[in-house]
């Protein structure tokens, strides 16, 4: 008979691998602000976002808060410092003006971390209420952004163009969801079937999208790079 928890841990792992694909998308993005020495029109929101979302999720995950996590504390871990990574990059090649809007929002997510930790850890008590109130902000703020894709979405239906929507990002994307929504059914996490279940469904969306307007797409000979960015070209599917 096959062991549940051995199928949800493999099934962790996989997601961890994929998920650790997602984190290092916007990799050519900051690849071609290095070369050109400045960030020009690239915005910082969704590295900014994802980072906030990494760090609730990793408490979400400790044995204190909702037992059983490790994996999913293993692979916001790497989003934290990938996305860190990022972020100091982007604060390298960008003017004042930009790196003041940098600073101000991400002092607004470590004051809104803080005081989501301490209130939780005061008034929380047990990892049942712990787990329910910080399951809430997550998803609170996965539903936020999975509202980021719409736009890109709208455009491609309305151009019949899939220029801005990159093909291997949402193929990645859509089974990350699934990967991660079976994780969370083999041992039943409301939380994070909620996330990827929403992700999977944009996912799929998305497919539908590419497969309806691959062929009205127009061939150019050169084509201005795209921002590749977790929150906005793939969905923003959460890893978890």
């Amino acid at each position: 008979m096959v062991n549940t928890n051995m199928v949800r841990t493999v099934v962790g792992i996989i997601g961890n691998i994929v998920s650790f694909g997602l984190f290092a998308s916007p990799a050519p993005t900051f690849y071609s602000i290095i070369k050109r020495g400045a960030v020009e029109e690239f915005s910082p929101n969704p590295y900014l976002t994802t980072l906030l979302n990494c760090l609730l999720w990793v408490f979400y995950g400790m044995p204190f808060v909702h037992p059983h996590s490790f994996l999913v504390v293993t692979i916001n871990g790497v989003g934290i410092v990938m996305e860190s990574i990022y972020i100091i990059l982007y604060l390298r090649y960008s003017n004042k003006k930009q790196r003041m809007w940098v600073f101000k929002v991400l002092a607004c997510e470590l004051v809104f971390f803080a005081a989501a930790v301490v209130l939780t850890l005061v008034f929380a008590h047990g990892t049942k209420t712990r787990t329910l109130v910080v399951g809430i902000l997550c998803v609170i703020l996965n539903i936020c952004m999975y509202g980021m894709p719409l736009d890109v979405m709208r455009l491609v239906i309305k151009t019949k163009s899939i220029e801005y929507l990159p093909v291997m990002l949402s193929i990645t994307s859509f089974c990350n969801g699934l990967l991660w929504l079976a994780y969370a059914l083999l041992r039943f996490d409301l939380f994070i079937t909620i996330s990827n279940g929403t992700g999977a469904v944009l996912g799929f969306i998305q497919l539908i999208l590419i497969a309806l307007y691959y062929k009205s797409t127009p061939k150019r000979g050169e084509k201005k790079p795209n921002e590749v960015q977790l929150s906005s070209a793939e969905g923003k599917i959460s890893p978890v």
